[in-house]
């Protein structure tokens, strides 16, 4: 269990804190808006009200007690660099703050974030990838080439085996799972002949689906 310092909980920080909550960590909530820290205390242990630019005000949270804090304020830019260069200086052991725009992200990595996060360019990612293709059915990107897929099986694969397709050498591709019937393992059986029904875990760039997906 991790203690989690989120700061900021609109929309993307309160839906932070439930998964946290979800997930079984310990969640603590700082916002300057009363009635934005009533809604997250469900999944919080603890909530405050408060200028978290404040240094006497941050200062009494006991900011190197906390393995993660999360800097997720949305509507407020110069709040969320002082915030985060604040973190930093009371001893935060790794911050990860919200950025907007390509340009903030620079500002908050200088002002002392560890990480940075895009929450609706990476939304934007995922649904421009997932509803473009009628074959992709989730996505996770693991760096800028390559990523995790869930797939239907290609036309020509089907009643074959991933050993006779030869997956990995002819296409650059993992498969590292198989789902059927809305269960997924990862215990694949490369002998086992693919059919319809069946959606694949691979993982590649998504030039190598389109390729597969329209090669005849």
């Amino acid at each position: 269990m991790k203690s989690v310092l989120i700061v900021g909980v609109g929309r993307f920080g309160r839906h932070m804190a439930e998964k946290l909550n979800e997930l079984g960590h310990q969640v603590m909530v700082v916002d300057s808006d009363e009635q934005r820290v009533k809604q997250a205390l469900p999944y919080a242990s603890r909530g405050l009200i408060g200028d978290t630019t404040s240094p006497d005000f941050m200062g009494s949270l006991g900011i190197n007690d906390y393995d993660l804090c999360v800097v997720a304020i949305g509507d407020d830019f110069q709040s969320s660099l002082e915030t985060t260069l604040l973190l930093k200086e009371l001893g935060a052991k790794k911050v990860v703050a919200r950025a907007a725009r390509g340009v903030h992200a620079k500002f908050l990595l200088r002002n002392g974030a560890d990480e940075v996060v895009y929450p609706e360019k990476e939304l934007a990612q995922w649904s421009a990838i997932r509803y473009s293709s009628d074959h992709i059915f989730d996505y996770i990107k693991i760096d800028d080439d390559n990523s995790v897929f869930e797939i239907d099986i290609p036309q020509k694969w089907l009643g074959k085996s991933l050993t006779q397709l030869d997956i990995r050498h002819k296409y650059q591709m993992n498969v590292i799972g198989i789902r059927t019937q809305g269960h997924l393992t990862l215990d694949v059986d490369p002998n086992v002949k693919l059919h319809a029904d069946l959606r694949l875990l691979v993982t590649g760039t998504t030039q190598t689906l389109k390729k597969i997906f329209h090669e005849k």
